[in-house]
C-alpha cells in the first residue's frame, strides 16, 4: 500500500488517476501476460524476420535478439522498480527531473507517439476484421471499391468495429486492461503453437532457418551490433512509460520476475516460433510469407481462418492497449488533472487517432520516417534523463508528495527545471539528426542509444551539484526515517 497524499496538493497536479496507487492488483501473472500482449502482436511475428533484411546468418540474429532483449530487461527494471516503489505513473515520474509542470514536456512527446501509433495499429487490426467478413460473407466484397478519406466502406467500418471495442477497456480502467491481458497474451502462445506443428508437418519436419536478406552494408559488426539495437529500440515506448503498470504491482519481486520470463525468456521463444513458421511457409507454398493472417488464411478450413485472423485482431489489440493507450491516457491526465481523468484521457486519445486518418498516416513513407522517426528518437534522451535523475542523482530517494504540490521540491523555476530542458535540447538535436539524415546512416540504428547516452552524461555535469538535489534527498531520507521533512526551496 503506497502512502496517502497529505493536504496541500494542487488540483493542476492530482487526481486520483496520477495519485500514487494503493491497489496492487497487478501481480507476477499480470504482468507477465501484459508483456505477452506486448510481444505476440504482428509486429512482433515480423520483426526477428526483419533483421536478416541487415545481411545476418540465423546464427547472428537470434544472439542479437537475445543480447539485445536482456540489455531491455535490464533497463525495463529501472522504470519498473521506480514505478512500484512509488506508486505513481510515467508523467508524474517525469516530474522528478523536469518539474512538476515540465513534466508535460516528456509527457506530451510520448502521447503524440502512441497515439499515432494507436491510430495505425487498430487500423491493421481492422485489416483482420476484413479477412473474417469477406471469407464469410464474400458479397460484401462490392463495399471494398470506394473511397472515403482514403478508406472504404468496409474498410471504415471495419476500423470504427476495431476503434469502438478498444474503447470498452476504459470502462473500469486499469483493471479492466488487466483482465483483458490475462487472457489475451497467451491465447496468441495457442495459436502460434498450433501454427508452428501445422507448417512443420507440412514441411516434412526440414526446414532452414536462414531467411533471405539483404547486404551488411557496413560490415556484419555494424549489421549485429544495429540488430542488437533495434531490438533495444522496438521497446522504447515501454522503456519510458512501464511505470505505468508496475505501479500497480505489490513487490518489486513481481516486477523483477515478471520481467524476466516476460521479456528474455518469452520474447526470444515468440521470435525462434516466429522464424520457423516464416521458414516453413517456403517449403510448404513456395514463398516466404511474412504475414501470419495470410498463412493461416491459406489453411482450407473456414474455423482456422477465423481461429487465425481472431486471435490475431486481438493480439493487436493488446499491443495497442499496452503500448499506445495506457500512456496517453495518463499523459493528457497530467495536463489538466481537474478535468482530465484517465478515461477521458484515453477517450481523447482516441478521438484524435481517428481524426487523423492513420492510415494515411502508415501509407506515407516521408511521414512514417519524419514524424514517428523524429519523435521516436527523443525518446532516448528522455529515458536518460529521468533515469539518471532518479537513480543516480537522487539514489532513489523522491519526497513523493511534493510531486503533487506547487510550492515543493520539485517546483524548481515555475515549475520547470532548466537543467533537464537544456539536457534534452543538446541531446535531441544529435539523436534527431542521426535518425533522420541520411549521411548518417550507419549510425541511425545507433539513435536511441546515442541520444539516451548524451542526455545522461549532460544532465549528470550539470546537475550533480545542486544544492536543490541534495536537500531534496536529505528530505526524502528523513522521511522515510519518519522524520518530519525540512520545507523545501522553491527559488
Amino acid at each position: 500500500m503506497s502512502p496517502s497524499i497529505p493536504t496541500g496538493t494542487s488540483p493542476r497536479l492530482h487526481n486520483e488517476d496520477l495519485a500514487p496507487a494503493e491497489h496492487r492488483k497487478w501481480g507476477f501473472y499480470s504482468l507477465f501476460a501484459m508483456w505477452m500482449s506486448d510481444i505476440h502482436s504482428l509486429g512482433g511475428y515480423t520483426f526477428a524476420a526483419g533483421l536478416f533484411a541487415l545481411g545476418l546468418g540465423a546464427w547472428q540474429v537470434f544472439l542479437a535478439l537475445a543480447v539485445g532483449i536482456i540489455i531491455v530487461f535490464f533497463l525495463m527494471n529501472l522504470s519498473g522498480f521506480a514505478g512500484q516503489k512509488m506508486g505513481v505513473p510515467y508523467p508524474v515520474l517525469a516530474r522528478i527531473s523536469f518539474g512538476t509542470f515540465g513534466a508535460n514536456l516528456p509527457a506530451l512527446i510520448r502521447a503524440l507517439v502512441a497515439i499515432a501509433w494507436y491510430g495505425i495499429q487498430t487500423w491493421l487490426a481492422s485489416r483482420a476484421v476484413i479477412v473474417i467478413v469477406l471469407k464469410v460473407w464474400p458479397d460484401l466484397k462490392g463495399l471494398t471499391g470506394n473511397n472515403f478519406l482514403g478508406e472504404s466502406t468496409l474498410g471504415w467500418l471495419a476500423f470504427l468495429l476495431v476503434w469502438a471495442l478498444q474503447l470498452l477497456l476504459l470502462r473500469n480502467g486499469m483493471d479492466t486492461i488487466r483482465r483483458f491481458q490475462d487472457w489475451a497474451g497467451p491465447a496468441v502462445w495457442v495459436v502460434m503453437a498450433l501454427l508452428v506443428v501445422y507448417i512443420l508437418a507440412n514441411a516434412g519436419w526440414n526446414i532452414s532457418l536462414d531467411l533471405p536478406g539483404g547486404t551488411a552494408t557496413w560490415g556484419v559488426t555494424q549489421a549485429f551490433l544495429a540488430a542488437v539495437s533495434l531490438t533495444v529500440t522496438y521497446f522504447s515506448t515501454l522503456l519510458l512509460n512501464f511505470c505505468d503498470f508496475s505501479r500497480f504491482a505489490p513487490t518489486r519481486r513481481a516486477v523483477g520476475t515478471a520481467n524476466v520470463w516476460g521479456l528474455p525468456v518469452n520474447f526470444i521463444a515468440f521470435s525462434v516460433v516466429s522464424v520457423v513458421v516464416t521458414a516453413g511457409t517456403f517449403k510448404v507454398y513456395g514463398q516466404y510469407i511474412y504475414d501470419p493472417v495470410d498463412v493461416v488464411g491459406r489453411i482450407n478450413s473456414i474455423w482456422a481462418l477465423l481461429l487465425g485472423a481472431v486471435t490475431f485482431a486481438i493480439a493487436t489489440l493488446g499491443i495497442n492497449v499496452v503500448a499506445n493507450f495506457v500512456s496517453p491516457a495518463y499523459d493528457l491526465a497530467n495536463v489538466w488533472p481537474s478535468k482530465i481523468d484517465f478515461r477521458r484521457g484515453g477517450l481523447i486519445a482516441a478521438v484524435v487517432a481517428l481524426v487523423i486518418t492513420p492510415w494515411n498516416l502508415f501509407n506515407t513513407p516521408v511521414v512514417i520516417n519524419l514524424f514517428l522517426g523524429g519523435l521516436g528518437a527523443l525518446l532516448g534522451p528522455l529515458f536518460g534523463i529521468i533515469m539518471i535523475d532518479y537513480y543516480v542523482l537522487r539514489h532513489q530517494h523522491v519526497v513523493v508528495h511534493d510531486l503533487f504540490r506547487e510550492e515543493g521540491f520539485y517546483t524548481y523555476s515555475g515549475g520547470w527545471n532548466p537543467k533537464a530542458v537544456l539536457s534534452f535540447v543538446v541531446s535531441a538535436v544529435p539523436a534527431v539528426i542521426i535518425a533522420l539524415v541520411p549521411t548518417f546512416a550507419v549510425l541511425s540504428a545507433f539513435s536511441w542509444f546515442i541520444g539516451a547516452a548524451i542526455a545522461a552524461v549532460v544532465h549528470y555535469l550539470i546537475s550533480r551539484n545542486d544544492p536543490r538535489i541534495a536537500e531534496s534527498v536529505r528530505a526524502a531520507m528523513a522521511e522515510e526515517a519518519g522524520a518530519q521533512p525540512p520545507q523545501a526551496r522553491t527559488a
